[in-house]
């Protein structure tokens, strides 16, 4: 996969474990299958924009703020 992928799925396990949840918890809180989340969080796989949803809720922040940390990483 792609360095961005990469990258959104760091961003993405940062903030969950930000929250103190384990992956379990956070698939729970996103309906998604933990497997799935770890390949998310690996960047193994490309998630839909439904799927980019239900990570930002879960999260309690905005789609576009999960992908305006991309954005910023990959500018850094």
């Amino acid at each position: 996969m792609s360095a961005t992928y990469t990258r959104f799925g760091s961003i993405v396990r940062d903030a969950r474990r930000r929250q103190g949840w384990s992956q379990e918890v956070f698939a729970e809180r996103a309906d998604l299958n933990r497997s799935y989340l770890g390949e998310i969080e690996r960047g193994d796989v490309v998630p839909s924009l439904q799927t980019l949803a239900k990570l930002a809720a879960a999260l309690e922040v905005r789609l576009s703020e999960l992908i305006q940390r991309c954005e910023q990483e990959s500018h850094a």
